[in-house]
């Protein structure tokens, strides 16, 4: 009995800190996931830093710019196609490219 006890107790912790695990910043989701598409403008993606191409889409305001980005948007995957991603990883990546859009 005391196997199990120390078994769910441990299984317990794994759990709880996997949950606690913090997100990603969006410079980091950027690097590891957007910029494949974000940096040269693949398939019409806005360009990183370049106010032309995120302004108009600014202008709709962040719950759309997040909408997109979750759930996908013309030849955009949801997530960008990142599995892995938490939705607060994908917004601070959303958050960083509209920042740097200059």
């Amino acid at each position: 009995m005391k196997k199990v006890t120390l078994l769910l107790s441990a299984l317990g912790l794994c759990l709880a800190s996997s949950a606690m695990a913090a997100d990603r910043a969006g410079d980091q989701v950027f690097g590891a996931v957007c910029t494949a598409c974000h940096s040269s403008g693949v398939m019409g993606a806005p360009r990183f830093g370049s106010l032309a191409d995120w302004g108009p889409r600014i202008a709709h305001g962040k719950p759309t710019l997040y909408k997109h980005a979750l759930g996908g948007f013309n030849s955009m995957p949801p997530k960008g196609g990142c599995t892995t991603c938490s939705d607060k990883e994908i917004k601070n990546a959303v958050d960083y490219m509209v920042k740097n859009a200059k």
